[in-house]
């Protein structure tokens, strides 16, 4: 009886040391969003951030995360105050002991995010809309990702796509930051190859109420055709808007910062018409086709600039983790690169209980996104598509991608 009664209270033991296990591996996990909620780009940012949310709601419909629930909160960084930025990062890696980040948006306020608060504090950041070139060359040990082709290629694009349009000579004005640099530095150097004149290359400061002077330096140049690399709801408006006012410009281009209808609902129906824009798109695959479907399924618009992008960030950090098998930072940069990577089962955008399952198995996944493959390079960059843009009546309209 003796035996028995020990052998009863060992049994109990090892019960109670198993459910104690179960539960210590079972964790709420919280990923943080910063975006400009404020700012130059806001009008952009709610669909972003919906997208987010969607990957982490389609995470807890499927059974959760590390046996617990996975949370997104979110934190203004206005996209063009680098001070704005680093506290905000600050906040979600210091305050709320974020795992990873999905965002900041712009690339300037990305950088600063990066260096002075996720960087040092070990964090994964992951940003589905910074473009700038000098993201590229941040020194990140390995921390900083992108689920969005530079703008190196960007501007390649759009001087390619002008020039097929028979436009020969342009002047750019640029907002003086880091996307805004970048762009033009890209878009001059390919216009140029292809046998065009850059009139004139002028950077502007953003947040100011008139532009006249700037926009009289840009069309004595005598380019036709005004490129503004700015932000839609900021400087780009306001100089689209004062270059109709006083007759110096009729054509214009622009980058993905200035593909919102905002621009069209701020200016006037019919005013724009023929606006050449670009924006960064998502390939052809059965991922990008689920998720058009997922996403109206959440009362989300599928072609939203830069959703699918979100969409990928937040999915990839939630596979990444599950992979890494706990709530903490260490080692969750090389986890990622093992979800985005071939070789391994193909994952497409809300496949989280069959990429569990997978991950349990110890098997490879390869997650093929929203915006099509994610195979990070060595700085953490992808590949990607670029769609052409146009504005008919009320908005923008897609052309369709630009091979």
């Amino acid at each position: 009886m003796r035996n028995a009664f020990r052998s009863l209270i060992a049994a109990t033991v090892a019960t109670t040391a198993l459910v104690a296990a179960g539960a210590a591996q079972a964790e709420d996990v919280k990923l943080g969003f910063l975006g400009g909620f404020t700012g130059p780009i806001e009008s952009l940012v709610p669909p972003i951030f919906d997208a987010a949310k969607l990957a982490v709601d389609h995470v807890n419909a499927q059974g959760g995360i590390l046996g617990g629930q996975l949370s997104i909160v979110s934190a203004d960084s206005t996209c063009i105050d680098a001070t704005a930025a680093s506290n905000a990062a600050d906040r979600m890696v210091n305050a709320e002991k974020v795992t990873a980040l999905v965002g900041p948006l712009c690339s300037g306020e990305t950088i600063a995010a990066a260096n002075s608060a996720a960087i040092p504090g070990g964090v994964v950041i992951v940003s589905p809309s910074a473009t700038s070139p000098a993201v590229t060359s941040v020194d990140d040990n390995d921390l900083l990702f992108r689920t969005t082709p530079s703008d190196a290629y960007s501007g390649e694009v759009l001087a390619k796509i002008l020039k097929a349009k028979g436009h020969d000579t342009i002047a750019v004005t640029y907002v003086n930051n880091d996307y805004g640099k970048g762009y033009a530095d890209a878009l001059k150097s390919s216009f140029e190859a292809l046998g065009g004149t850059v009139a004139a290359n002028e950077a502007h400061e953003d947040g100011k109420a008139d532009y006249r002077a700037e926009i009289g330096s840009l069309a004595s140049s005598g380019a036709d055709m005004l490129v503004v690399l700015a932000y839609v709801d900021g400087s780009g408006q306001t100089i689209v808007r004062q270059a109709l006012e006083s007759g110096d410009f009729a054509n214009f281009a622009g980058g993905d910062g200035m593909v919102g209808d905002s621009l069209v609902t701020a200016i006037g129906e019919g005013k724009l018409d023929g606006f050449i824009g670009t924006k960064i798109g998502r390939s052809e695959t059965p991922g990008t086709a689920l998720y058009a479907d997922l996403a109206q399924a959440g009362g989300i618009d599928p072609n939203a600039s830069f959703g699918p992008q979100s969409y990928d960030a937040a999915f990839l950090l939630a596979l990444a983790i599950q992979k890494n098998g706990s709530a903490d930072r260490a080692g969750l940069s090389a986890a990622l690169r093992e979800v985005a990577s071939a070789p391994g089962e193909p994952i497409y955008p809300g496949e989280w209980e069959k990429a569990k399952k997978l991950i349990a198995e110890g098997a490879d996944i390869n997650y093929e996104g929203a915006s099509g493959a994610l195979e990070f390079d060595e700085a953490g960059d992808v590949p990607g598509v670029i769609i052409e843009m146009v504005v008919e009546g009320s908005g923008f309209k897609e052309v369709g991608e630009v091979k």
